[in-house]
């Protein structure tokens, strides 16, 4: 008698071939991928770009906002409104 292995006693099931549909999802799958990547390259260079810009404005508003404040308080004082 045979020596019982999983091989001997189950017959292999042949690999199903690649319908259409299946080609129709990778692709589409595929191309979501790529999108989804492009967006995320895209919003970390603009975030990158936004927070450069913000922490060269930064520097440069509170020195305005200094301004604006000091001529309000002149304005309380002289009794202006």
């Amino acid at each position: 008698m045979a020596k019982i292995t999983k091989d001997t006693l189950f017959k292999a099931e042949k690999p199903r071939a690649e319908t259409l549909i299946d080609k129709t999802t990778r692709a589409a799958w595929e191309i979501l991928d790529d999108e989804a990547e492009k967006r995320e390259t895209k919003t970390a260079r603009l975030r990158k770009a936004r927070l450069e810009r913000e922490a060269s404005t930064v520097t440069k508003a509170p020195q305005a906002q200094i301004k604006d404040a000091a001529q309000k308080t002149r304005v309380k004082a002289d009794g202006k409104s």
